[in-house]
C-alpha cells in the first residue's frame, strides 16, 4: 500500500542527539474507541484536504497549524478505507490493474497528512503535536489492521499473486504482487478469526506502547541535562561550548547556569574535554540513568510490556519469536545469521578494545591519577591518547570543518563529482522551524529533479538522533517527484558564532545525505517499492557508503578549509587524521555489537517468558554475549534505545553492521574500478540508488558488484584485522 502508518526516522548510529517535551501519563492498557473522544471534523479551509500548489507538492508548513493535523488524519483514514473497501468490493474478477494499481493510488490524504506530521512531531514536536501522536497511533495500528486483515481484499491479492508466473507482469509489477502479499500474509491475513481480533488488540497496545516511550524518552532526555552553577566544572570545555550551554540553561530560565544537554547515546560529547572527573561522571551518570528514576519518565515498565506484546504477536503468526518472524524478509533472513555475523566481529571488536583501555589506563598512570578507567573517562583520555599517538587535536580540526562549506563544499560536491547534481537554495518554499533550509536538486541534465530540506541544528523539542525521510515520494504512477529531508542535532553556536562541526558530525551529514540520495534518485512506478522503502539491513546501506566520500582526497580537500581564512588543512594535519582514521574502533564496535545484541536478546523472548527485570535482563545478555566490558557501555542501554521501541528498528539494529559490510565491500568495488569517477557513479546511481525495492534486494547488490559481499573490507576498514603485508 501507499501509505505507511508508522512513525519513520532513519536514523544514524553515530553522533545521536538530544530529546525533550513532556509525556503524557503512561498505560499499559490498549486505548479503546469507545472511550475516546469524539473524532475532530476536518474544515473546508484544512490545508491537507486538496493536493499542495507548491513545487514538488510540498507541503505549506506556512499554512498548516497544529489543530490542522488530527482531523485530517481521521479524515484520510476515512477516505482511505473507502478506497480500500471499493477494491475489495470490486465484481470483476481480480486483475492486478483493478487491484494493485488502485491500492497504490489508495490513501493520498493520509499520506500528506502523515509524511508532514511525521517531519514536524520528530523535529519540532510540542504538547499538542505530542497529544496528536498518543491519540492516533492506536487507531492507525487500528487502520492498518482493517485494510491487512480485509478477507476480500487479500482473496483478490492472494488470487493474483497465485496467477503471478502467468501474467505476463513487467518485473517491478511481479514484486510489488509478492511483496505485498508477503507483507499482508506477515500482517496476519491468514489468521483465524479469533486469532486476528487478538492480534489487532496486541498491534493497537502496541502502537499505543510505543508512542508513549517516545515521549517519555523525550521527557527523561531534556530532564537528564547536566545543569551546574560552577563555570570551573565545566574547564576543558571550548568557549563557544561553554557559550552554548549558557544559551541552553537560559532557554529553561536558569540564568546564571550551565546546562549541558544529552544526547541520544550513552556516552556524551562533553566528556571529551570536562577536566573534573566527578562531573564527567555525573554527566554520565545523567545519561546512564536519564529514564531509570521510578518517576513519570520512566520506561522500564513500557519496554518490558513491548517485549512481551511483539513476542506474542509472533507466536500468533507462527514463529518463535519477533526476531524470527521481523527477519524473514531482510537480507539476513534469520536472527541465527544476524547474530553468527555479529558473532564474527565481536571478539575482534573487543580485543582491541581492550588494548585500546591499556592504552588510556598508562595515560591515566602516567598522569598518578590513581583510579582504573571507567565508561565517564573514557572520552577523556582517549582523546588524549588520540593527541599523543597522532598528535592530533579535536578542537583544532573544528576550525576546517564549518557546516555550511562542508554541506557546499563538501556534501554537494561529492554528489556533484559522482552524479553530476548541482543545488541552488529556495528561500520561498515555506518549513517548519526557522533553522530549516530547502534546495532544488538539479540532475545532471540541467533537469530539476528533487527538493532537499536540512535541519541540523539541536533543539529540545527534537528527537535525538539523525535521520532522513520523505516529504513526497517519487512515482510515476503518481507523477511525483521526491522532496526529501534530513534532520541532524548539531550544536547550535551562540549567536555570532561559526556553526563548527566535529569529524563525526561530517561523517554524519554525509551519512545522512547517503539515504537523501536514496530517495532523490528512486525511479520506481509504484511508491510503495520506491527510494528508501527497503529492508532494514539494506537502507543503511547507501547512507554508509556516502560516508566514505567525506575523506576522499579530492572531496575532503574541496570542504576542509579554515573558517576564518579559507586556508585549506594543512597537509600534516590531513595526514594525522588519515593516521588516526581506525582510533578507536575496537569501542566504535564493540558498544555498536553491545547494542545490536541487546536488541536480538529482547526479541528472541519467547512468548512463554514471563516479564523481564530490564536492568537485570540487560546485564545477563551482555554478559551471555561476552561483550560486557564495564567501560565499554552499549551504544544505547535498554530504557533509552529509541531504534528498537519507537523507531520501527526492533529486531533490526544490527542492520547498521550489516549495512557496513555492505557500504565497504561496495566502496572497494569503485576503488578497484579508479574510485571517485562519474562512470562509476551513473553505474551504482542505475544499478542501486534509483531501485528501491524493485528487485530482490541480495540480488540487487551483486548485479552491481558481480559477487556477493565479503566482511573483509569491513574489518581491514575499521582496523580489527591487519592489512596484509605487500611483498
Amino acid at each position: 500500500m501507499a501509505t505507511t502508518i508508522a512513525l519513520a526516522a532513519c536514523s544514524q548510529q553515530s553522533n545521536e542527539q538530544a530529546q525533550q517535551p513532556a509525556p503524557a501519563p503512561a498505560s499499559t492498557a490498549p486505548a479503546k474507541a469507545s472511550t475516546a473522544a469524539p473524532a475532530p471534523e476536518v474544515s473546508a479551509v484544512n490545508p491537507f484536504l486538496e493536493q499542495s500548489t507548491l513545487p514538488f507538492q510540498a507541503p505549506p508548513f506556512d499554512k498548516i497549524k497544529d489543530g490542522d493535523y488530527q482531523p485530517a488524519f481521521e479524515e484520510g483514514m476515512k477516505q482511505h478505507l473507502v478506497e480500500i473497501q471499493k477494491i475489495a468490493d470490486n465484481p470483476d474478477a481480480p486483475t492486478f490493474e483493478n487491484t494493485f494499481v488502485p491500492m497504490e493510488k489508495s490513501g493520498r490524504l493520509l499520506t500528506r497528512v502523515m509524511q508532514a506530521f511525521n517531519a514536524v512531531s520528530g523535529a519540532n514536536t510540542d504538547d499538542t503535536l505530542q497529544k496528536v501522536q498518543e491519540d492516533e497511533a492506536p487507531k492507525f495500528a487500528e487502520h492498518q489492521d482493517a485494510i491487512v486483515m480485509n478477507d476480500k481484499l487479500f482473496a483478490r491479492i492472494e488470487t493474483i499473486y497465485n496467477q503471478r508466473d502467468s501474467l505476463k507482469l513487467d518485473p517491478e509489477s511481479k514484486r510489488l504482487v509478492e511483496v505485498t502479499y508477503k507483507n499482508f500474509v506477515r500482517g496476519g491475513a491468514k489468521l483465524s478469526e479469533a486469532d486476528k481480533t487478538k492480534l489487532k488488540d496486541l498491534n493497537k497496545e502496541e502502537s499505543s506502547l510505543s508512542t508513549q516511550f517516545t515521549n517519555k524518552l523525550l521527557a527523561a532526555t531534556k530532564a537528564g541535562a547536566l545543569v551546574v552553577d560552577d563555570k570551573s566544572k565545566l574547564d576543558g570545555m571550548s568557549e563557544g561550548d561553554v557559550a552554548a550551554a549558557a544559551e541552553a540553561a537560559k532557554a529553561r530560565k536558569l540564568d546564571g547556569k550551565w546546562a549541558v544537554t544529552l544526547q541520544n547515546t550513552t556516552q556524551q560529547p562533553a566528556l571529551e574535554n570536562i577536566n573534573d572527573r566527578a562531573t564527567r561522571e555525573q554527566l554520565f551518570k545523567n545519561s546512564w540513568d536519564r529514564a531509570e528514576h521510578s518517576d513519570a519518565n520512566d520506561t522500564r515498565d513500557l519496554i518490558a510490556r513491548i517485549a512481551q506484546i511483539r513476542a506474542e504477536q509472533a507466536k500468533l503468526l507462527g514463529y518463535p519469536n519477533y526476531a524470527a518472524w521481523k527477519l524473514e524478509d531482510q537480507m539476513a533472513k534469520t536472527p541465527e545469521a544476524a547474530i553468527g555475523f555479529m558473532d564474527k566481529l565481536a571478539p575482534a571488536a573487543t580485543a582491541r578494545a581492550e588494548k585500546e583501555a591499556k592504552d588510556i589506563q598508562d595515560v591515566i598512570d602516567q598522569q598518578k591519577g590513581g583510579f582504573k578507567v571507567e565508561a565517564w573517562d573514557w572520552e577523556h583520555y582517549s582523546e588524549q591518547v588520540r593527541k599523543a599517538k597522532y598528535d592530533l587535536d579535536e578542537s583544532q580540526v573544528k576550525q576546517y570543518f564549518e557546516l555550511d562549506n562542508v554541506l557546499q563544499n563538501g556534501v554537494f560536491y561529492a554528489a556533484n563529482q559522482l552524479y553530476g547534481l548541482t543545488f541552488k537554495e529556495r528561500k520561498d518554499i515555506p518549513v517548519w522551524q526557522p533553522d530549516v533550509r530547502v534546495f532544488e536538486v538539479f540532475d545532471k541534465d540541467g533537469t530539476s529533479m528533487a527538493l532537499f530540506y536540512c535541519d541540523y541544528f539541536k533543539r529540545d523539542n527534537k528527537n535525538g538522533g539523525a535521520w532522513m525521510s520523505n516529504l513526497v515520494d517519487q512515482s510515476k504512477l503518481l507523477d511525483t517527484k521526491p522532496v526529501v529531508f534530513n534532520v541532524a542535532n548539531f550544536t547550535k553556536p551562540a549567536p555570532g558564532q561559526p556553526a563548527l562541526l566535529s569529524s563525526d558530525d561530517v561523517i554524519t551529514m554525509f551519512h545522512e545525505f547517503g539515504h537523501g540520495l536514496h530517495g532523490m534518485f528512486a525511479n520506481s512506478q509504484y511508491p510503495s517499492l520506491s527510494g528508501t522503502a527497503t529492508a532494514r539491513d539494506f537502507v543503511e546501506f547507501p547512507s554508509q557508503f556516502n560516508e566514505h566520500w567525506a575523506s576522499d582526497p579530492k572531496i575532503f580537500a574541496n570542504y576542509a578549509k579554515n573558517y576564518k581564512t579559507g586556508e585549506p588543512m594543512p597537509q600534516d594535519l590531513v595526514d594525522k587524521l588519515k593516521k588516526s582514521k581506525t582510533f578507536n574502533k575496537g569501542y566504535d564496535m564493540t558498544e555498536l555489537v553491545g547494542a545490536a545484541l541487546l536488541d536480538m536478546s529482547w526479541h528472541s523472548l519467547s512468548a512463554d517468558t514471563p516479564k523481564q527485570d530490564p536492568d537485570k535482563f540487560e546485564m545477563d545478555a551482555l554478559t551471555k554475549a561476552k561483550i560486557n566490558l564495564s567501560y565499554v557501555p552499549p551504544r544505547y542501554r535498554s530504557s533509552y534505545f529509541q531504534h528498537i521501541w519507537g523507531n520501527g528498528y526492533a529486531a533490526g539494529y544490527y542492520a547498521y553492521l550489516w549495512t557496513e559490510m555492505l557500504a565497504d565491500d561496495a566502496f572497494q568495488g569503485f576503488e578497484d574500478k579508479g574510485g571517485l569517477t562519474r562512470e562509476n557513479g551513473d553505474r551504482f546511481r542505475a544499478m542501486i540508488l534509483s531501485q528501491g525495492n524493485t528487485q530482490d534486494l541480495a540480488t540487487l547488490y551483486k548485479k552491481w558488484r558481480g559477487k556477493d559481499p565479503s566482511i573483509e573490507p569491513m574489518l581491514l576498514n575499521r582496523g580489527l584485522k591487519e592489512a596484509p603485508q605487500k611483498k
